[in-house]
């Protein structure tokens, strides 16, 4: 046991080595062979622990992130031997299965239309360059999935570490294609370097979703957790057509709720409500809303038909912390603490995107007496109401 603890122990002072060594200016290659003689035949989660337990000391995530190039550098070639790839990468609609058909689509992408233009500029003119990086604009659907499907799960088994750093990188590669969309006609000299540093870090994340994420997943998930993520999957969508329906081989029986459908009532102070129509009551209303406990962990969302942003049911019992981008999750908890400390009751947001106008607003919920309950989130597209003239005092016709 000793010589296990004191191996963690070394492994995490070479961590920080390594780290320390990037900071001062070394590149990728000079601290991999210190990596690969410090983690050789360690799988990657023995890898996720020890940067796990740096964070838990105080070790920013941003400082973690560093070690992606490291970890895919040292990995190539010898990742095989650490993980075997398990049989459900190859049986059509399992979300494994899906994760590696988009990647290969993704690729695609990359080697047949935006490196030719790397190769020879004068070839592809910038209207079909524009095309193809539009293409990728599906990387955002494949890194939701990830994000609010795989992620939440990996936390519920104590894997917390990866899904940062990987949504992090993610974030990077987003950012990456909105630069060099923006600038692509306006002949910048950076926008070369932008599409090349989008194909290295997207080309890296392919390989860590498939050679270290998804053995992650297969040792670790049960089968009825690989069929909530399959069946919740619609609601992202997919990069890739007629992904069909995944049945596993034994028969797959859906939770049991703690809670049993109540044929009930609920009694509230300004009236009284079935279940059921609370429910669809709720579901009705013409904007989303999250409740996030005073303890900060997800515990209601609305299910309207058409929600601003997706959101599955497996972000219930989530801390709110884990469920936005690394990049913006200090104004999240700095948001929570004024709402908690009474600082601030409200606070709005609004931006512009998928030709939508939307309105997020944050609310702290207290009860009569003051105390702080938890945060609510409302979120609404507001466009069609601007867009509303004149008045409007007749029932339509139709």
């Amino acid at each position: 046991m000793s010589e296990s603890i004191n191996n963690r122990e070394f492994r995490q002072k070479v961590l920080k080595d390594v780290i320390n060594s990037l900071h001062a200016g070394k590149s990728v290659e000079d601290v991999k062979q210190q990596f690969e003689e410090a983690f050789h035949g360690v799988s990657a989660t023995e890898i996720s622990e020890a940067e796990a337990a740096l964070i838990a000391e105080g070790l920013p995530v941003t400082e973690i992130q560093r070690l992606c190039d490291v970890h895919a550098a040292v990995f190539k070639g010898s990742i095989e031997e650490i993980h075997k790839t398990d049989d459900q990468t190859k049986i059509p609609g399992h979300p494994a299965n899906t994760l590696i058909r988009e990647n290969r689509v993704i690729e695609k992408i990359m080697e047949k239309e935006i490196k030719p233009w790397l190769s020879d500029p004068e070839s592809v003119e910038t209207a079909a360059l524009k095309v193809s990086l539009e293409k990728l604009n599906g990387l955002d659907i494949h890194y939701q999935k990830k994000e609010n499907l795989f992620f939440p799960y990996m936390e519920q088994y104590g894997i917390t570490a990866p899904p940062k750093v990987m949504w992090g990188v993610d974030d990077e590669i987003r950012a990456l294609l909105k630069e060099a969309k923006s600038i692509l006609h306006q002949n910048n000299p950076e926008l070369r370097t932008k599409i090349e540093t989008l194909i290295d870090k997207t080309t890296e994340m392919i390989f860590k979703e498939e050679n270290i994420l998804l053995p992650m997943l297969l040792e670790t998930l049960t089968q009825d957790e690989w069929k909530k993520i399959a069946d919740e999957s619609t609601e992202f969508g997919y990069l890739v057509e007629k992904v069909p329906e995944w049945k596993p081989s034994l028969a797959y029986q859906p939770a049991i709720k703690e809670e049993k459908k109540e044929t009930g009532v609920i009694v509230l102070p300004t009236g009284v409500l079935r279940t059921e129509e609370l429910i669809c009551m709720l579901n009705t209303l013409p904007f989303d809303i999250t409740f996030v406990d005073k303890d900060d962990v997800v515990k209601y969302f609305s299910e309207a038909a058409d929600r601003v942003f997706p959101r599955t049911r497996s972000v219930i019992g989530r801390n709110v912390s884990n469920c936005h981008p690394p990049a913006s999750v200090h104004i999240v908890e700095q948001l929570v603490a004024d709402f908690k400390s009474g600082k601030k009751d409200q606070e709005d947001f609004w931006i512009k995107m998928m030709g939508k106008y939307i309105l997020i607003r944050y609310y702290a919920v207290r009860n009569d007496m003051g105390v702080f309950l938890g945060v609510l989130e409302v979120t609404q597209d507001i466009k069609p109401i601007q867009e509303i003239t004149g008045e409007k005092r007749l029932v339509s016709l139709e």
